[in-house]
């Protein structure tokens, strides 16, 4: 970030040190600006911008007529990619099995194919496909953003239909061979960080998953975690 001041850089990097060291463990006051000033001999646009780049970090939280706080370091949940695949949702049945209580909404609408996805289904651009948006809660907090594409002769047209994606191609004759995640991290969308409640500066996991028959691909989804509250854990068979 540009700044005319770069001594803020003394106090960022300080107090990164002391949270990542334990000295400022989660829940700590963060000094004021007016405290950061005179501890660091640094000026008020310097403290302020250094406030600013360590909650875009992720690292200390702002509380309005409170002050900032150490961010606290939630316990990662493991997402098992590989099991419960027979499921309607295999996200909510893994954390079910963990014990979480999770609810989801979704509904589904016709789209055209569009590059990206054309490309991942290896159909044409203008191909009409259907959409379907999902957002999973537990305990009425948002878990999990998701954005599935399948061609229409495959869209369940009933919640009775809604089985899962394996035995739904199954019924049309076509049997799931593969699996294939790619995960990557990535600044959220202003959109998906209102959905899914996320503070400044936590990134998400972006799962890209598609289902194969074969040489082709059936299904393509687009999967949105929060970064800060999951760790995706996967299988790989010897």
């Amino acid at each position: 970030m540009a700044t005319s001041d770069p001594v803020y850089l003394r106090v960022v990097e300080d107090i990164r040190r002391q949270i990542t060291d334990g000295t400022l463990p989660p829940g700590a006051p963060i000094p004021s600006r007016a405290q950061l000033t005179r501890k660091y001999q640094v000026g008020e646009t310097a403290a302020r911008h250094a406030l600013r780049v360590l909650a875009g970090e992720g690292l200390i939280i702002g509380r309005v007529g409170s002050g900032h706080y150490v961010r606290e370091r939630p316990d990662l949940t493991p997402l098992y990619r590989w099991r419960f695949l027979d499921h309607p949702a295999p996200f909510a049945a893994d954390l079910q099995s963990q014990g979480r209580r999770v609810t989801w909404d979704w509904h589904s609408e016709p789209t055209e194919a569009g590059p990206d996805i054309a490309r991942r289904l290896r159909l044409s651009e203008s191909t009409t496909l259907t959409r379907t948006h999902y957002i999973f809660r537990g305990e009425g907090r948002p878990l999990q953003l998701a954005t599935s594409y399948e061609p229409l002769e495959f869209t369940p047209h009933s919640e009775e239909e809604r089985r899962s994606l394996v035995a739904r191609m199954y019924a049309h004759g076509i049997k799931i061979t593969e699996v294939v995640e790619s995960v990557h991290s990535r600044v959220p969308r202003p959109a998906e960080s209102d959905a899914l409640d996320l503070a400044a500066g936590v990134h998400v996991l972006h799962i890209e998953r598609t289902h194969w028959a074969g040489d082709r691909p059936v299904e393509t989804s687009d999967i949105v975690v929060p970064g800060d509250r999951f760790r995706v854990t996967y299988s790989m068979p010897v």
